[in-house]
């Protein structure tokens, strides 16, 4: 069989040299992160006792935009006004009218408290989110003029988000110096789903440990997340007036034909000399200021989350935001679109073993003969091989720092379903990239939230 002898040559060569490639990348975050530990750059500081009960001194606003979320809303709003004593916050939830049931869960939720306001969306859902979010800013426009005052920045969540008691005074904080701020995620773990919920534990201990410290540090534009980060007024109103000249219409900042408007107002924010912070600190208990959340417990699930993701990042922002700006700017714009290319890098690289499998299956001569190595195969085999268990090192340090050993010994084994993800949602986002350019319209391809990380648990 010379042809399968062929395929897993080319196979084994092409996925060896671009694993290394992608491995040389990580190994360089990895570097500038370790330089930022010796240097006492990345320790998170700790909030003084009772900071999160500080007024605010200017008026905020909170925009959860929500279509079908009846099962977490009312947790999400009950739990915010609980968390936050602060006055002069105003928590603004989208609510489409053909969804009555979030409408009704949110309003329970909100116990007649003035701070909250169910905005009605003038449109059946779903829309986009963005186009939620627009809306929710013509809300705040509306109350401004009404209140004759002008909120001093606004704060993104989802439906299903935990807030921190702390971030509104931190937010404010901050924002005294910069025009955007960042606070990290945090996935909680979900009992009925270890493996498939339990690979974003992984993916965002990493991210919002090591290189999201890195990006901040190099000073370059920072994504946002579209939960747990805050805008400045006067930026979003600058944002605001720059799609309106770019002929992007006068629906608001946010980009309803993106998937991804939350990942690339970070970038527009950036572009316009904006400066940007992504904020590390824990609170007087040790806890980390951060957003907590479930996430997809099932494989379907994950893979329509990753594939808006891939779709709105990958393909999108190449489209839209092109690759302008500093070096770090554009070295981090490879790596936020890597994701259709590691996807086939990596079923190349599982394709090769399969093949190899066989072939030693078929027993000499062929079989042995082919998998023997060249000096070539033997290099890249090696070195990409050192650089996963360095990878898998890494997985297993930031996991276990930030949710313990079990979870640590875990991510060990939730890397190859990690990557089975990735590998189906970079199909289907091109896929859906290849419809979007023959005209298919931009809608909410939402992930379904079921469970809260602030419900009170049920007694076993």
């Amino acid at each position: 069989m010379p042809w399968l002898v062929s395929a897993y040559r080319e196979l084994t060569v092409f996925s060896a040299f671009w694993l290394l490639v992608g491995l040389i990348d990580d190994l360089l975050v990895d570097f500038l992160w370790l330089m930022l530990v010796l240097r006492g750059r990345v320790q998170a500081r700790c909030l003084p006792r009772g900071f999160e009960q500080r007024e605010l001194s200017a008026p905020m606003a909170v925009f959860i935009p929500a279509w079908c979320e009846s099962q977490v809303i009312g947790t999400t709003v009950q739990h915010a006004l609980d968390a936050w004593p602060q006055r002069k916050v105003r928590i603004y939830v989208g609510c489409y009218a053909n969804d009555p049931d979030t409408a009704r869960a949110v309003l329970a939720a909100g116990h007649g408290d003035p701070r909250l306001c169910a905005v009605p969306i003038g449109v059946a859902g779903p829309s986009t989110k963005a186009d939620c979010l627009n809306r929710l800013y013509r809300a705040l426009e509306r109350d401004e003029v009404a209140a004759g005052r002008s909120v001093q920045a606004v704060v993104l969540h989802d439906a299903e988000d935990m807030v921190h008691p702390a971030e509104l005074v931190l937010f404010e904080q901050v924002l005294a110096s910069v025009d955007f701020v960042q606070l990290p995620v945090r996935a909680e773990p979900l009992a009925g789903s270890p493996w498939v919920a339990g690979h974003y534990i992984d993916e965002f201990a990493e991210a919002h440990t090591k290189t999201m410290v890195v990006r901040d540090a190099l000073g370059g534009a920072l994504p946002a997340a579209g939960v747990g980060c805050a805008i400045a007024r006067s930026v979003l109103a600058r944002l605001d007036q720059q799609r309106q000249t770019d002929g992007g219409g006068s629906s608001g900042p946010f980009a309803p034909e993106c998937l991804t408007e939350d990942y690339e107002i970070g970038w527009r924010i950036a572009r316009m000399g904006g400066r940007s912070r992504f904020v590390r600190v824990r609170d007087a208990g040790g806890a980390l200021v951060a957003t907590r959340a479930h996430f997809p417990a099932h494989f379907a699930c994950a893979v329509r989350q990753k594939t808006r993701w891939t779709h709105g990042i990958a393909y999108q922002g190449w489209d839209r935001l092109g690759w302008s700006g500093t070096l770090v700017d554009r070295w981090m714009a490879l790596r936020d679109r890597r994701a259709p290319m590691a996807a086939l890098v990596l079923l190349a690289a599982y394709a090769s073993l399969v093949t190899g499998l066989i072939l030693a299956a078929v027993g000499p001569p062929a079989g042995i003969a082919a998998l023997a190595p060249t000096p070539w195969t033997d290099l890249f085999l090696l070195a990409s091989g050192a650089g996963l268990v360095w990878r898998l090192v890494c997985r297993f340090l930031f996991s276990t720092h930030e949710r313990g050993l079990v979870e640590g010994l875990r991510s060990l084994a939730r890397a190859p379903l990690s990557n089975v993800i990735a590998i189906a949602s970079a199909h289907r986002a091109l896929r859906a990239y290849l419809g979007s350019l023959r005209g298919t319209p931009t809608v909410w391809d939402k992930t379904r939230h079921d469970s809260h990380p602030a419900a009170p648990r049920s007694p076993r």
